[in-house]
């Protein structure tokens, strides 16, 4: 069964593998806790990742964000980030929802499920009227999951396709 389930600490060593296993930096999602310890993982990462996602502790500049694991059974398979709402630069860039799947569970159908699922709990997080998204160019695979699940490309530069998803066509 494929599911998000938000980042915990019962979940620790699992969490912990897939992070130091996930580039720190592909197609546009990053993985600013790549190469940490498991220590550190646990006691400075994790309750980071808990406090964002209350509004506690953030950094300046920073919103509320929830980290959602994507597991398959009792695996990691993808990773999540839902940003609660919009600053400007989350507006003019990243957006609402980021996203990575582990290389070797791409092509299987976790992104397009995944943010099927991160798109249902956005709705219920987020206060706009639509989901902001953005994909590089130079990945077609995730522009095509955006795509399959409601989003459209509303503008576009030279590195980046930026888009929607309307909360009235859902």
């Amino acid at each position: 069964m494929i599911f998000l389930k938000e980042a915990n600490m019962e979940d620790a060593q699992k969490e912990y593998e897939f992070i130091t296993q996930l580039p720190e930096d592909e197609n546009g999602f990053t993985n600013r806790d790549f190469g940490c310890s498991y220590e550190e993982f646990t006691e400075k990462i994790l309750p980071r990742y808990i406090d964002k996602a209350k509004g506690i502790n953030l950094t300046p500049g920073h919103v509320p964000g929830t980290e959602f694991f994507l597991w398959d059974d009792d695996k990691i398979v993808g990773l999540f980030r839902i940003r609660h709402y919009l600053c400007e630069a989350l507006a003019n860039g990243a957006g609402h929802i980021g996203y990575g799947i582990r290389k070797e569970y791409r092509g299987m159908g976790y992104a397009n499920e995944g943010l099927r699922l991160a798109i249902e709990k956005a709705w219920s997080i987020i206060p706009e009227d639509e989901i902001y998204m953005s994909v590089h160019k130079d990945n077609p695979a995730s522009l095509k999951a955006q795509l399959k699940n409601g989003a459209y490309i509303h503008h576009e530069d030279d590195k980046e396709f930026y888009t929607r998803i309307n909360k009235s066509t859902c």
